[in-house]
């Protein structure tokens, strides 16, 4: 990354007027002029142009560690889609986290809550957005640009706002909300699109959703149950062959189980009294014949 050092300029002009006094001075010869002119361009490039590096070292690695595990979910994807659409993420300027307060007021008071989800119940919705200022980037003004777009991607809300960055994390909420209730400019539902910008560029792209509300959703079902039923022709359904489940085939072999049980114990008790009654008859049978004789 390229970067220009504007605190090195009042020492780039003393620089620049020694050079010149050098080459107008009578006993400068052509060679020393040049030499002048080398060290003056080469004193430039290093004053006021820094390159950075690609990768940063381990122990930067280390010490930024537990400030990556502290970005939410919600951050890390707005940072990927801001990356997709050519935002620019700073490591020493980097967002935790990012999303919408929705205020929604009752007699008990206004109750606050953050959410991916709205709806048009809700009073109104104010976008934040959470920082991690490095030492480079802390002590100056920037620039903070909340931008909402509805699911057609159209610009509904902007808001812009001067931030003084300290060290360490900062919490930026907008001074104003986008209203909801009773709003004819916010319809129907859908995916939209809450977009940040700081000092102009793209920092993070985060998706909620908007829902109707209520009284909107109660006008619609009236609306379909005034349908007039004349116009449409009903169908029967034709009746298909129901492959039967191991379970229903399960259930009805435990219902026959069951009913031919009973059954069963009913045909043994008969059986065992005839086979008791069968001696009885069998006696008598002989002593009638005893005393016939």
């Amino acid at each position: 990354m390229i970067r220009l050092k504007r605190r090195n300029t009042i020492w780039l002009i003393a620089l620049a007027l020694l050079t010149f006094a050098g080459m107008v001075a009578a006993a400068a010869t052509p060679v020393v002029q040049f030499m002048l002119l080398a060290i003056f361009a080469l004193s430039a490039v290093a004053s006021t142009v820094e390159i950075g590096r690609e990768r940063e070292t381990i122990i930067d690695a280390l010490r930024r560690a537990p400030i990556r595990n502290r970005i939410s979910p919600s951050a890390k994807e707005a940072l990927e889609r801001a990356k997709a659409r050519g935002g620019y993420v700073s490591e020493d300027l980097m967002m935790l986290d990012v999303g919408l307060i929705a205020l929604q007021s009752s007699p008990e008071g206004i109750a606050m809550r953050r959410t991916r989800s709205i709806s048009k119940d809700d009073d109104g919705v104010r976008p934040f957005v959470a920082l991690n200022v490095e030492p480079s980037e802390a002590e100056r003004h920037a620039t903070i640009r909340f931008e909402i777009y509805n699911q057609y991607g159209e610009e509904k809300f902007v808001h812009e706002m001067r931030a003084y960055l300290r060290e360490g994390e900062m919490n930026i909420m907008t001074d104003h909300h986008l209203p909801l209730a009773g709003n004819r400019d916010v319809q129907g539902a859908g995916d939209w699109d809450l977009r940040v910008y700081v000092d102009g560029n793209l920092v993070g792209m985060h998706n909620f959703m908007l829902s109707p509300s209520m009284n909107e959703r109660q006008r619609r079902l009236a609306a379909e149950e005034d349908i007039d039923m004349g116009v449409y022709q009903i169908v029967d359904e034709v009746e298909q062959d129901v492959t039967p489940r191991l379970q229903d085939l399960l259930q009805s072999q435990r219902q026959e189980e069951q009913s031919s049980s009973p059954s069963r114990s009913a045909s043994n008790g008969t059986a065992s009294s005839d086979a008791a009654n069968a001696p009885r008859s069998r006696s008598r049978s002989r002593t009638t014949t005893r005393r016939r004789r």
